[in-house]
């Protein structure tokens, strides 16, 4: 029998009292993929920060062998001399470095008073060829795409002689081209025998790439098994423990009449040459689910935010809500008229990290806890009339919080987004922007939002939802719009929609 390259056994890790992982124990032989999966907050990462030295040996419990030697790692020093690699979802490269320096960082070639350039550069570019990346090694990484700096990052673990490479949601910001490099190389260290974890929510790939799936949920491993047993539907059911009915919910609900119409939509970047929206226009109705889908690039972003007058370019458009005339030129006024957007990056644009949950819950609407008497502003916040709202709204979505004084940078990221979302409800929008509302979350946290829009529009709430996944364009909208190239290039009803369809749709050129 081969011996395992890596085993973990009966770990344990607890947070004041409360256990994050209790007794879970995985093994890999060199060659292999396993995949690791669970909803966000079951204890994927965790069990990764205490293999990969984040969490050193003496915090946690029970034991781990590489190479059938006990590890002790005292930090990531020790696993990467071992040949243990981590990439977080966050990649940790410095932009204005080449790539041959953020290679190379803290590892140069040479002695200390002269570096051996020629050999790092030598190096640099066999390491590139390797991750099919054709750029210079002295490119700045700010110059790379996110799908390229993930190669560097790949790069930068395979110079440090990785024997077990962990990759933590590559795939959440690629286009499809770039996710197919990315599993094409992967496949390639399989076959160099490097073994990898690969920790992702899409669940295609975990099939296409993995040898064994390793289900962990609330912190129990519910089991391990080969890939080639399992379905996407067996992986659910151990995810969340209950089987989902179907993974896009599709409720009955009214759809009224044209509550926003956008007229000649146009925004272009200071020095460009090309409109990044050109001339785009469209209806949405009261109570519908309205489907923006195109590839990265094509300018979907850019028009929601023309719309929710946060675009930081020129921008026009004539905007009209329930027939009547908008100008919208901050997130001020687009929220003072019934709009509310989740933004596409909930960590640079959606939360403040170090404020709690519940105050990012109500950062939107504060002006409504002023107190006041006769009129005459009193200049303090009725704190427990917010205090009772965000306590709702935390019911209400399910945001799964210790408590609402909670920072929200220690929330899963379907957490993050559930809170984000009850920020924009409190607000009372008429319409609701969802840019990406799924990104790198959970199955179990997609499907409760994927419920919540549904709950919304029988509300009369009107939703634009933008995403780049195309079964959820299909399952979950109504009406599905198609841009490329910044145009709006064709208009689908949701009955017998394909995803060729939309694809034909997304990459031509002429109308």
């Amino acid at each position: 029998m081969t011996q395992p390259l890596l085993e973990m056994r009966n770990i344990v890790k607890s947070f004041s009292g409360v256990r994050a992982l209790n007794g879970v124990s995985i093994k890999l032989t060199g060659g292999e993929v396993l995949s690791i999966c669970g909803e966000n907050g079951s204890g994927k990462s965790t069990l990764m920060k205490v293999l990969s030295g984040v969490w050193p040996f003496g915090s946690y419990e029970g034991d781990i062998f590489f190479e059938g030697q006990p590890v002790k790692a005292s930090g990531i020093r020790d696993t990467e001399a071992l040949g243990i690699v981590i990439i977080h979802q966050e990649l940790a490269l410095v932009k204005d470095m080449s790539i041959l320096e953020n290679i190379f960082l803290g590892n140069e070639l040479g002695g200390f008073t002269q570096l051996n350039d020629e050999e790092m550069y030598r190096t640099t570019r066999d390491l590139l060829k390797q991750v099919k990346l054709d750029v210079s090694p002295n490119t700045l990484i700010r110059e790379l795409g996110v799908g390229q700096q993930q190669l560097v990052e790949i790069a930068k673990a395979l110079n440090k002689n990785v024997k077990l490479l962990i990759l933590d949601e590559p795939t959440s910001s690629l286009t499809r081209n770039e996710i197919h490099i990315l599993l094409d190389i992967v496949q390639g260290l399989k076959a160099q025998g490097i073994a990898c974890i690969y920790i992702s929510h899409k669940l295609d790939e975990v099939l296409a790439l993995s040898n064994w799936v390793a289900v962990i949920r609330d912190g129990d491993h519910i089991g391990t098994k080969s890939a080639t047993e399992l379905t996407q539907n067996d992986i659910i059911g151990m995810m969340v423990g209950r089987e989902l009915e179907e993974l896009f919910p599709r409720e009955e609900h009214d759809i009224g009449d044209v509550v926003l119409q956008v007229t000649h939509a146009q925004a272009m970047q200071a020095g460009a040459s090309v409109p990044q929206v050109n001339d785009v226009s469209f209806t949405l109705r009261r109570g519908e689910i309205l489907g923006i889908a195109g590839l990265i690039g094509s300018g979907r972003t850019e028009l929601m935010q023309c719309i929710y007058g946060c675009y930081d370019g020129r921008y026009s458009a004539s905007i009209e809500m329930e027939g009547k005339p908008l100008k919208i030129r901050s997130q001020r006024e687009a929220l003072a008229s019934g709009i509310a957007m989740v933004p596409e990056d909930r960590k640079r644009h959606g939360i403040v990290p170090i404020m709690g949950v519940g105050k990012n819950i109500s950062l939107s609407v504060l002006r409504d806890y002023i107190t006041s008497f006769g009129g005459i502003n009193l200049g303090s916040i009725d704190e427990s009339r917010e205090s009772q709202e965000i306590i709702d709204y935390i019911s209400r979505l399910k945001v799964k919080t210790a408590s609402p004084e909670l920072p929200i940078k220690n929330l899963s990221g379907g957490n993050q987004q559930k809170a984000i979302i009850a920020k924009c409800l409190l607000t009372n929008p008429k319409i609701l922007i969802l840019d990406e509302p799924t990104r790198g979350i959970d199955v179990g946290a997609k499907y409760e939002i994927y419920k919540l829009m549904h709950a919304l529009v029988k509300e009369g709430v009107s939703i634009i939802m933008v995403s780049s996944e195309l079964p959820e364009v299909i399952g979950i909208s109504d009406r599905v719009l198609v841009m490329h190239e910044g145009s709006l290039k064709g208009e689908f009803d949701h009955q017998g929609l394909t995803q060729e369809m939309i694809m034909n749709c997304a990459i031509k050129e002429g109308v």
